[in-house]
């Protein structure tokens, strides 16, 4: 075992007034940062031929998507130094940092000229933006996850972490809608031209309210203690981690493979692939996956307050086993799949993935002491992200471009299978101390 104690918690008080509002201040933060982070995904569709000289719209796409892979090898970077500096200097300067990085990238990819303009530097800069959005992110997860699940009452931590990915899929719904709404209003030309850079300034200014908001929050009460007490100091974070928290580590790399291929492939790719493999127009596809992520999005409290009561082992080990059942007849359905299916499909899909996303922040978060909890849990997170979430939808279109588009629904499983094993393994950790 690597958490911190093994005895059991104190009984469960309700959440108090100054949790809520820092619940709900890290939240509005959070999920304004991940629009940033998921317009990318979400209109790399429409933007691609104007970074990229192909004639071929596929070549153009799978460009576009390798620089959105390439951007999560800054993840890891970004859990390790950011992650460090949060566990150093307090979850609110770390957040603070974060968003302002992650909105002012955005800003940037708003307003480079295309490829026709200035050429090869067109997609260097869009790298380069991309780049600095990988290095936010990846301290993004681990602050924001130490900082909402270190506000809880003991026996609400899952409840009050689910709120990282209730706004996560905020982001998401939001970045999804803003897609949506510019697709309609505007005609296929208007939105290559210009309508893609709209959405990215709206996403860059909306940044600026986030960083006011994380700028009026107060620091957690764990990190306060661990700081007075001097743990913050004694040891740089990533030495500890890698001394005296190995094993935690490597168990927040295998929590994460099924989790986030899944929920990249379910709630960021999955118009875009319908739209090249199905009879979906990405508008349509667009619609669907904004109430997927509504829908997603309201279950996650409520299967959080489950895990509250009756662990984390079983609430997860459900989403993996189901994903297992569910790759094959997802993947056929989708093939040549109208509206109505994909709809279904993504219903289906959103719902079991509530098990993984309503705890993977406690459960990482529990792991680890406070002086080291940040880059604990950002830094194995983000190399996982990275390996397997970022080159999802690149493997995917790849597949489906060459051929390979049957076999699709093995690749779910495979990673759907090592959760079963990762989560019937892990110790539980609900009713652990924590500090």
């Amino acid at each position: 075992m690597t958490t911190q104690s093994t005895a059991p918690a104190a009984a469960s008080p309700k959440l108090t007034g100054e949790q809520r509002k820092a619940i709900v201040a890290g939240s509005i933060g959070n999920a304004v940062e991940w629009v940033d982070w998921a317009l990318y995904a979400t209109l790399a569709p429409v933007f691609a031929s104007q970074f990229f000289g192909s004639d071929d719209p596929a070549v153009n796409l799978l460009s576009t998507l390798a620089i959105f892979a390439v951007g999560f090898v800054m993840r890891p970077i970004g859990g390790a130094v950011l992650g460090a500096y949060a566990d150093r200097n307090g979850r609110k300067k770390g957040l603070t940092l974060t968003i302002a990085l992650m909105a002012g990238a955005a800003l940037v990819i708003a307003v480079v000229p295309t490829y026709s303009a200035i050429g090869i530097a067109a997609p260097l800069v869009l790298l380069l933006a991309r780049l600095v959005q990988g290095f936010s992110a990846g301290g993004e997860f681990g602050s924001s996850s130490s900082f909402l699940v270190e506000s809880a009452a003991p026996g609400r931590r899952a409840f009050a972490g689910s709120w990282q990915q209730v706004s996560v899929a905020s982001g998401v719904l939001i970045a999804s809608g803003t897609g949506y709404v510019l697709t309609s209003t505007l005609s296929e030309e208007a939105m290559a031209s210009y309508g893609w850079r709209i959405a990215f300034a709206v996403g860059g200014l909306l940044g600026l309210v986030g960083l006011w908001l994380r700028v009026s929050v107060s620091e957690t009460e764990s990190f306060t203690r661990a700081s007075e007490s001097g743990r913050t100091q004694r040891k740089h974070p990533l030495v500890g981690i890698l001394k005296d928290h190995p094993l935690a580590a490597l168990r927040v790399v295998g929590i994460t493979i099924a989790g986030t291929l899944l929920y990249y492939i379910w709630l960021n790719y999955m118009p875009g692939y319908a739209s090249t493999t199905g009879d979906v127009e990405l508008q349509e596809g667009l619609a669907a996956n904004f109430i997927a992520v509504a829908f997603f999005m309201v279950l996650l409290p409520f299967v959080a307050l489950l895990s509250d009561r009756i662990g984390r082992k079983p609430t997860m080990f459900g989403f993996a086993f189901g994903f297992l059942l569910f790759a094959y007849p997802a993947f056929q359905l989708l093939d040549g799949a109208g509206f109505g299916t994909l709809l279904v499909v993504e219903l289906i899909g959103v719902a079991l993935l509530t098990g993984y996303s309503a705890n993977c922040a406690v459960i990482m978060s529990e792991q680890f002491p406070p002086e080291v909890r940040s880059t604990g849990i950002g830094l194995p997170y983000a190399a996982a992200v990275a390996l397997f979430g970022g080159t999802a939808p690149y493997i995917t279109t790849w597949m489906a471009e060459n051929g390979y588009r049957d076999l699709t629904w093995m690749y779910v499983a495979a990673a759907a299978l090592i959760g079963c094993v990762v989560y019937a393994t892990m110790p539980e950790t609900k009713d652990e101390e924590f500090a």
